[in-house]
């Protein structure tokens, strides 16, 4: 495995990547946003450590920008500040994992190897619920005639409730399915992420295709 650590506290990148070399993971190390940019642009690399408070350019912003260039290398992100409005900003910005300071190293190795095994499974061209249309392929969402922008795990959210419709999928399996079986944050960032979806894929169409049933989860259902 081959990681990119983006981290500005010298003496902690320094333990980490000699812990991470003595698991056989080669590690490239940037002190700051701007420089971790252009690594993660020109190397190829299997995930991202990507630290929250950096100089130049914060992790926030290096997160966004690659997601906005489409470069999906997996991104955990560390941060010693608290609050779940962090993690869902983490989230939303499409990192796929969050590890608070301090940290257990072997927690990070099993994170990194998690983040590692996540390879898609063959998806369905199109998926189609009503007049939404979803192409896991090319990454875009249709209501009728218009596009809807949705962030990676919005999109990752919508499409395993319409991967399911119409039955209902209870909130830890969206869980595990979505953000990992080891996710460790608030279970109740789903319904953040609901909030996300019904904003833009129902409310501006007038319709209810996204539902909650209370007690037993969430479901999509063909709604005009």
């Amino acid at each position: 495995m081959r990681v990119l650590l983006v981290e500005d506290e010298t003496r902690l990148a320094a333990s980490i990547a000699r812990g991470l070399a003595a698991e056989g993971i080669d590690t490239d190390v940037a002190h700051d946003g701007n420089d971790g940019l252009w690594r993660a642009r020109e190397g190829n690399y299997d995930a991202i450590i990507l630290d929250i408070m950096l100089p130049g350019m914060n992790g926030y912003e290096v997160c966004r920008t690659l997601r906005a260039e489409e470069i999906w290398t997996p991104i955990l992100m560390l941060t010693a500040k608290e609050g779940e409005y962090d993690e869902v900003d983490a989230f939303e910005l499409g990192a796929d994992d969050y590890l608070r300071k301090p940290f257990s190293h072997a927690v990070l190795v099993a994170r990194l190897q998690s983040l590692a095994r996540r390879i898609a499974p063959a998806r369905a061209a199109e998926l189609q619920v009503g007049d939404l249309v979803l192409d896991p392929g090319s990454l875009t969402c249709l209501r009728g005639n218009e596009t809807i922008e949705l962030s990676k795990r919005e999109f990752s959210l919508l499409e395993a409730l319409m991967r399911r419709s119409p039955d209902v999928v209870p909130k830890p399996e969206l869980i595990d399915v979505v953000w990992g079986m080891d996710f460790e944050g608030d279970p109740n960032i789903i319904e953040v992420y609901m909030g996300y979806l019904r904003k833009k894929v129902d409310r501006p169409f007038g319709t209810t295709s996204l539902r909650t049933v209370r007690g037993a989860g969430y479901q999509m259902v063909a709604d005009r």
